[in-house]
């Protein structure tokens, strides 16, 4: 199947792998976990990465969120060099730059959801009012005004997610990187979970996700396919994603 890039991007390139290898161990017990990755992922995009276990598309997302270092090749995000960066100079980028959400919430559960929200800006510096300024202004985005002071215990599970998502985009991040965001949620928390994230998507933020969940793929307008290390489809539509998902 010969595989075309369809849409023509106006805006800037946010995210930019050139020949990334991931080898783990050594010799006979190497593993490629990426193999000479190339990779286009546009400012505003809203994408979805997929395939079976192995794949590479964990690994991949990890060196995106600069939670890990390529062994070979080149990483350039927002125009940006960051192949080799230093942990600390990695960490400035997490914090500022990026959002995360997992499928594990990672909240306190000793700190209420606005606690939780503001600890991105605990360690970025930013005073206390704006920090509760800010927090409860991304809870809100994320339907929860109500239960600012809620400890994690005190949510249901889609409500924790939606506490993580807020953290998530408290530093207003050019990126926001999701890793199978809905695994541990039923059908309908999931379908709720998802439209913040097209809502967060129509507000400008580049929105890259890990999932294994076609229902869940379909939702972004782009699907990157990975098999063996490497990205055999770079640019599947929903609908082709299907196909592509059966023949799998």
């Amino acid at each position: 199947m010969t595989h075309t890039i369809k849409t023509q991007h106006s805006k800037q390139v946010l995210i930019r792998l050139e020949a990334i290898e991931k080898v783990y161990g050594e010799g006979n017990a190497a593993v490629h976990a990426l193999d000479k990755v190339d990779l286009i992922i546009h400012q505003g995009e809203y994408c979805s990465i997929m395939g079976a276990s192995g794949s590479g598309k964990s690994t991949a997302m990890n060196i995106i969120g600069c939670l890990d270092r390529p062994t070979a090749g080149s990483y350039y995000f927002d125009r940006l060099d960051v192949s080799g960066l230093d942990d600390e100079q990695l960490a400035t980028i997490r914090n500022r730059r990026i959002g995360f959400v997992f499928q594990q919430f990672h909240l306190l559960p000793q700190m209420s959801a606005l606690e939780n929200v503001m600890l991105p800006m605990v360690y970025g510096g930013v005073p206390y009012q704006q920090r509760r300024e800010r927090g409860t202004e991304a809870l809100i985005k994320v339907g929860l005004g109500n239960r600012l002071h809620n400890k994690p215990n005190q949510l249901s599970g889609g409500q924790q997610q939606r506490v993580a998502i807020a953290r998530a985009i408290v530093n207003n991040p050019l990126l926001l990187l999701a890793d199978e965001p809905t695994g541990a949620l039923d059908s309908h928390t999931t379908q709720e979970v998802m439209n913040i994230f097209g809502e967060l998507h129509s507000s400008g933020i580049t929105v890259v996700m890990v999932t294994h969940e076609p229902e869940v793929a379909r939702l972004s307008d782009r699907i990157i396919w990975f098999r063996d290390g490497k990205v055999i489809y770079p640019d599947l539509t929903p609908e082709e994603m299907l196909n592509v998902a059966v023949a799998s």
